[in-house]
């Protein structure tokens, strides 16, 4: 008999001890928020639900949490809002996007110190005097589950994260694969390795044959909808859309500490009905300003592209510099449809976040040429929207986003003089970008993007753009 009980006793502890080699890690990630406050109420409601039944839950972005919203980007502490209200969700780290320099150094400087969460960032080297508050990496122990999470920032053709050069002065960023071969030691530290990534999804699938040593990808970047997750290489890339419209729940199963299993489901959030009521009161406070809904014009057939309103805000530019052209980089139109009715200066400043001045300059149409070349090489969106002239592009036969070459045309279609000299309109960030080589430097107007097109609607009234198409693609 007693030999029965010490028998069942050590069946029974040999099955709990086995239960016990058998852990979980649950992980809320987002990515490109984009100043999204009125989705923040219903962020939380999710957060608090899986919180329920994971406590130790980690929760993540992968950057780009600003821009896109004048409620955040305009604050009074630029991009305050969004940090407040993911210190109240939770929010454990972050990576930094591109768009986090938009305020420039010390505006970063000054969001990682109020921030209660990690900004987390391996390829970044800020001047100590900008206060950039950032770690390369970050060790979490959850639940006696060591998880270990490295952050990199994309970097562009200038060497820097794709914002306007003046936000990025005092720092210096090195190549993605290159810093993490610095960071592999993780994985012997570590029972969960993480990279949270801002460099896009196919750079995302690229860079997973390099890093063996990682579990998990929780990319951002590319607003790319992935269905819960997926295995490259071995690793398991997560993403979803920009705007929470999405979030992504990832449950990492181990077994005697080594990752057996991963997987994740998407969560919709913007149009949930479940709603947390203290952030939905921080939301309130942070709306309560009347200027936002002021009415500027109607819109009488909706906007339904980039181009179409690429081609009003270019049409804006011109118009109210009195230039021959205006042009603009693609990458700066920030959505792409507009139904009819009232068009705001909230939706202005969503349509164009960046605060960049309108310049002026003096350019052949040679150099205007060769400088919307180099503005689709370098904003990687394709080509740039125009007023004044049509442009052909071709792009490269190997790789469809790479434009190869650009022919402008007048409006009516006619060749154009590459001879005559034309002022034309563009915006700071776009002169920045472009490197081909021009005479004239430009000079700015003393006026921002958002302010001038605002300016413009209110002088129309009524905008109609329908169909409005001045960029396309070459049959030759």
């Amino acid at each position: 008999m007693k030999h029965r009980i010490v028998l069942t006793f050590l069946t029974l502890w040999m099955v709990f001890a086995a239960a016990g080699q058998t852990r979980e890690v649950h992980i809320l990630s987002t990515n490109d928020i984009h100043a999204n406050v009125q989705a923040f109420p219903q962020l939380a409601a999710v957060a608090d639900s899986l919180r329920a039944l994971y406590p130790s839950m980690l929760v993540l972005s992968a950057g780009d949490n600003r821009t896109g919203d004048p409620i955040n980007d305009i604050y009074e502490i630029p991009a305050y809002p969004i940090v407040a209200l993911m210190n109240q969700v939770g929010f454990h780290a972050s990576a930094l996007g591109n768009h986090e320099f938009d305020s420039g150094g010390e505006g970063l400087g000054r969001v990682t110190q109020l921030a209660h969460f990690t900004h987390l960032c391996a390829n970044i080297h800020p001047d100590p005097s900008l206060g950039i508050h950032t770690r390369p990496y970050q060790i979490f122990d959850i639940d006696g589950v060591k998880v270990g999470i490295v952050g990199i920032v994309q970097v562009g053709s200038l060497g820097i994260p794709d914002s306007h050069p003046d936000n990025c002065k005092g720092m210096t960023f090195s190549p993605v694969e290159e810093t993490l071969e610095q960071y592999k030691w993780l994985r012997n530290e570590c029972d969960v390795v993480i990279l949270l990534s801002h460099i896009g999804y196919e750079d995302d699938v690229k860079l997973s044959k390099d890093i063996p040593w990682v579990d998990v990808i929780v990319g951002g970047h590319s607003h790319t909808q992935l269905d819960g997750g997926e295995i490259h290489n071995g690793i398991f890339i997560t993403q979803t859309l920009n705007r929470l419209d999405n979030v992504t729940h990832t449950t990492i199963t181990l077994d005697n500490g080594k990752v057996v299993d991963r997987r994740a489901e998407n969560i919709p959030v913007a149009h949930s009905t479940q709603k947390n009521k203290v952030v939905e009161e921080m939301v309130n406070f942070f709306s309560s300003n009347p200027e936002f809904t002021r009415v500027l014009c109607q819109v009488v057939t909706p906007f339904t592209t980039y181009e179409e309103l690429g081609c009003m805000m270019c049409d804006a530019l011109k118009a109210e510099t009195s230039a021959d052209v205006a042009f603009i980089n693609r990458g700066g139109v920030r959505f792409d449809t507009h139904p009819t009715g009232p068009f705001t200066v909230s939706e202005v400043l969503q349509l164009d976040p960046f605060g960049n001045d309108v310049v002026e300059v003096n350019l052949t149409g040679e150099e205007l040429r060769q400088m919307m070349l180099s503005c689709s090489l370098n904003d990687k969106y394709g080509p740039p929207c125009v007023s004044g002239c049509n442009v052909e592009y071709t792009t490269d036969k190997n790789d469809s986003t790479l434009v190869k070459n650009v022919k402008l045309l007048t409006e009516d279609g006619k060749k154009f003089d590459l001879k005559r000299t034309y002022k034309v309109a563009t915006q700071s960030y776009t002169m920045a970008i472009c490197t081909s080589p021009h005479k004239d430097p430009g000079r700015s107007v003393n006026i921002q993007t958002a302010n001038m097109i605002m300016n413009y609607l209110e002088k129309r009234g009524t905008i109609d753009y329908a169909g409005t198409c001045r960029v396309k693609k070459s049959n030759k």
